[in-house]
């Protein structure tokens, strides 16, 4: 009885210092104080003792569900892990590794790097951790990496088992920022053709690209392959960046409007270096977000031409709010608009779990296979700023050459053997046995392109380690259709452990349909009457 009038107490106390009687009923009848109300009520008279804060989680998360699927609460803990990849860096001790059979095995050791610095090399086990042994204990890779990440400055000791040396080798590594870098590839395809590839959207996207666009330049290349595939999205403001470099002055790259947000446009500066070479974006279904930004601002303009198949669809604005206890709600405020006025965002009104099955209803309608599956209705309609072509809303960006998902090379087999990673646990064989023969052997990665091939032989050791995994293949015909891309998959990730994710791009890439389709087109003459064959 004495929690009920300490209660009521409070709440009379509250509504007394309100000024007039028509405040005072409005707070009463407002649902915020109708959810503080029954909060406090539980916490205060509830039978047995409550968690608060999980109960509260647990109704922000709630009440988030019913607005739409980007809406989100994050922990403290998800909130720095979504944050770091985006800032562009974290602390730790600067390596790349990957587990292989339940012990940490270094691929690079990131350049200028703590980890360099003592001199760990690629190729390296990591099999304690200060007083941890972490090799051969099913340990959670989450686990080891929170035990060698740390504040800059502290330090971690590890012990070391190197191919060739008879004892473990012990270093004390000095924590220190790391870089995060969001782009995952540049190179020239050929002497004037660029290549580069962005994975996501950070804050250290646009001066990363900057680099890598001015480095090909100087290398003599004069069109440019923008690669967004897979690339989920991330800051606005480094799509704007991207997307300034290909525009001129005041051309209107993206607007936003929310129900109390008015519309705000943010145009091109007319500064960007690459305003008049020509340009193919390539998307894919994961394109998202300022994927979608970049990739509307430069169809809608008739800059380049877009290669690919329809991306995600997510063109909702999020504003971060941060919680007292390190918890964020990430809550939609507006709407992503193209200059033709398209908005990005696919429609969610049937529920997160249908939006969640979006992609899988593509695959069964046909939409991966053919273009013809794809139908948009009139009243989606838009024109593009300069041609006049028609481009469509309705969610996401339908590109002007549509690549459908090639199949010709996967098997049952090479799923088997993808999935349960074969691919990668024999190419870390392989890469451990002959890394320093194939170093002394290749000058530099053209001569290794050039001429190193995955053997008949390694392809029956490869075999042979599915067979150890129960995985086999009862149709040699099927098999045969797998070599080539197990070969090239095989080839591409020895490149990048003797080198770096460049080189493996520049490897794999030659199965990738989209690139080949980028190629055929820039080597036209006609180039920019490519637009007006699609109008």
């Amino acid at each position: 009885m004495k929690y009920t009038t300490y209660l009521v107490s409070c709440l009379l106390a509250l509504f007394v210092c309100l000024p007039t009687n028509a405040q005072r009923r409005l707070m009463l009848n407002s649902p915020a104080n109708k959810l503080q109300l029954a909060e406090y009520a539980i916490a205060s008279l509830y039978v047995d003792t409550v968690n608060e804060s999980k109960m509260v989680e647990s109704a922000i998360i709630k009440m988030l569900e019913q607005l739409d699927p980007h809406s989100t609460y994050s922990t403290p803990k998800e909130v720095k892990e979504l944050t770091e990849p985006l800032q562009g860096k974290f602390d730790g001790i600067g390596i790349q590794f990957n587990m292989v059979e339940d012990t940490l095995m270094v691929i690079q050791p990131v350049s200028g790097g703590p980890s360099e610095k003592v001199g760990i090399l690629a190729g390296d086990r990591i099999v304690q951790v200060d007083d941890s042994i972490i090799a051969g204990v099913k340990m959670s890779t989450e686990k080891i990496m929170s035990m060698l990440r740390g504040p800059k400055g502290t330090t971690v000791k590890v012990k070391i088992l190197r191919r060739g040396v008879k004892d473990l080798l012990n270093f004390t590594i000095k924590r220190d920022k790391i870089p995060v870098f969001s782009l995952d590839a540049a190179y020239l395809i050929d002497k004037r053709i660029g290549y580069i590839k962005i994975n996501r959207f950070a804050a250290t996207t646009h001066k990363e690209f900057m680099e890598a666009l001015q480095t090909l330049q100087q290398k003599g290349m004069k069109d440019l392959i923008l690669d967004l595939q897979g690339n989920g999205g991330g800051y606005l403001e480094a799509a704007i960046d991207i997307a300034n470099e290909f525009l001129d002055k005041k051309e209107l790259i993206v607007y936003t409007i929310g129900r109390k947000n008015p519309r705000s446009e943010f145009q091109a500066k007319g500064n960007g270096q690459f305003k008049t070479g020509r340009l193919v974006v390539l998307i894919d279904e994961y394109s998202a977000s300022a994927s979608e930004i970049v990739t509307g601002a430069v169809q809608d303009w008739d800059r380049g031409v877009v290669v690919g198949r329809r991306s995600f669809g997510k063109g909702l604005v999020q504003r971060p709010i941060d919680l007292p206890d390190g918890s964020m709600i990430r809550l939609t405020v507006a709407r992503y608009y193209t200059p033709s006025g398209r908005c990005i965002q696919k429609p969610y009104e049937k529920g997160i779990k249908d939006y969640n099955q979006d992609l899988i209803k593509r695959y069964n309608s046909g939409e991966m296979m053919s273009a013809d599956s794809i139908h948009f209705p009139d009243s989606l309609k838009y024109l593009t700023q300069r041609l006049q072509r028609p481009v469509y809303g309705g969610g996401g960006i339908m590109p002007d050459y549509y690549v459908p998902v090639d199949t010709t090379l996967y098997t049952k087999y090479h799923r088997q053997m993808s999935l349960q990673g074969m691919l990668l646990k024999y190419h870390f064989q392989l890469i451990d046995t002959h890394r320093n023969e194939w170093s002394s052997k290749y000058r530099n990665f053209d001569e290794f392109n050039r001429k190193f091939a995955v053997t008949d032989e390694m392809m029956q050791k490869l075999v042979a380690l599915g067979k150890q995994e129960k995985i086999e293949y009862t149709d040699e015909a099927e098999y045969q259709k797998s070599v080539p891309l197990m070969k090239l998959q095989l080839k591409a990730l020895i490149a990048r452990d003797l080198w770096d994710m460049s080189e493996y791009y520049q490897v794999i890439n030659e199965s990738n349909e989209s690139v080949r389709k980028a190629l055929e087109l820039l080597k036209e003459k006609d180039f920019d009457k490519l637009f007006l064959k699609k109008k």
